[in-house]
């Protein structure tokens, strides 16, 4: 999966359906668990509009806040396993209820946040406090202002996808941070390496204990499995995350992993507009599922931690194949890239190119590589306007 940009891998296909379900706009990003960025797609067009949602737009995150919630929680001496009553709660004069409107009695956690129940996540604030709350969200990568009030365990203060993609990254990876990078290197052309991030990035930072890792991926997989988020499963490779959905389905979201890639899609309206009941547990996470499918294909699986594998039959494919047409089929089930851009998008890329075919020469990258590579095998290099090569994440 190469660094990229515009119409990637489903966000603007489906167009009818978009439409039906009044969604103008969408954003995804796709990283390793390391946080090095593979794929970004800022909006539906790239022609139509060069605002990049992906690293710029602030949006709601609705549920798919709740992981720093429960994680916070269980560094509080809760555990999957303990029980809190799903029941009518007033702070004042709020009240949240859940999605369904019904409630549940006492509870697991786990089966709180597979099902996603509104008052669970209220009364776990209550009791770890919120503060503590935003503090862990900062930490594994949270960079927006979370505003400490009644409704922040829901969601309610706006996040970059970029940071969630990053954040949750923490739970894939086994406990640490991952701040989402897009190169490893910065050539002159004089030939001089001014920036090699292996040798100035310092040595990933813990954000969560084991303990804590292990317990919210034994949560956090079920959601795909029997929760809110079964439309992201893969056909053979575990998956864990968490699906959002904001008051007037403004936002939704599916956040998700696996032991290879973190990838976070929304989609929503930039006039903040409601769609029409779009919930992160539909077309985001049918859309988190159609790229990540294709994603997979032919790579090595990695576990997520803590966390048993799916069982594979032998000679199952790592991902689903294309039909005899070379297409994806409806269902998302196949590993199928998308086949054209719009035309705006493309006069937009063919006018960029030709602001880079007019820029100054640069040597060859082949004499500008050290003479002794630093496990670098692999990535592409990114001529740019000015002295500098930029040599993006690339596999």
């Amino acid at each position: 999966g190469t660094v990229t940009a515009g119409n990637a891998s489903g966000l603007n296909d489906g167009a009818a359906a978009l439409v039906l379900m009044s969604a103008k706009q969408a954003a995804m990003t796709a990283i390793d668990t390391d946080g090095a960025v593979r794929a970004m797609v800022g909006g539906r067009d790239y022609g139509e509009s060069q605002f990049n949602r992906a690293t710029d737009a602030l949006r709601q995150p609705g549920s798919s806040f709740k992981p720093f919630v429960y994680a916070t929680a269980m560094m509080n001496g809760f555990t999957p396993e303990s029980v809190v009553p799903d029941s009518p709660i007033c702070i004042g004069n709020w009240c949240p209820r859940n999605y369904s409107g019904s409630y549940k009695g006492s509870v697991t956690l786990t089966t709180a946040l597979v099902n996603s129940l509104n008052t669970v996540a209220v009364r776990l604030a209550q009791a770890v406090g919120r503060d503590h709350i935003a503090d862990t969200a900062r930490r594994m990568g949270i960079t927006s202002d979370l505003r400490i009030t009644r409704s922040m365990p829901l969601g309610t203060s706006e996040v970059h996808v970029v940071d969630m993609a990053g954040a949750y990254a923490a739970f894939a990876n086994g406990g640490f941070k991952a701040t989402p990078y897009a190169f490893t290197q910065i050539i002159n052309s004089q030939g001089e390496v001014v920036y090699d991030r292996k040798r100035v990035e310092k040595p990933p930072e813990r954000v969560l204990e084991p303990k804590i890792v292990e317990e919210m991926n034994s949560m956090l997989s079920q959601v795909p499995e029997r929760g809110t988020g079964r439309q992201a499963k893969l056909a053979g490779i575990k998956v864990a995350g968490k699906t959002g959905t904001t008051s007037g389905y403004r936002d939704a979201w599916f956040v998700g992993f696996t032991g290879n890639y973190v990838g976070a899609v929304w989609f929503g309206n930039d006039d903040f507009s409601a769609m029409r009941r779009m919930t992160g547990g539909t077309v985001p996470a049918m859309t988190w599922k159609r790229f990540m499918t294709f994603a997979h294909n032919g790579i090595e699986l990695k576990p997520i931690p803590f966390v048993e594998p799916e069982p594979r039959p032998e000679g199952t494919p790592v991902a689903g194949a294309q039909g005899a047409d070379g297409q994806t089929p409806a269902d998302g089930t196949a590993a199928g890239r998308p086949t054209h851009l719009s035309a705006a998008t493309s006069e937009r890329l063919t006018n960029l190119e030709a602001l880079m075919r007019k820029a100054a020469s640069l040597k060859p990258i082949a004499s500008l590589w050290p003479a002794s590579p630093i496990g670098l095998a692999g990535v592409a290099a990114v001529p740019i306007a000015g002295d500098s090569i930029l040599t993006s994440v690339s596999r």
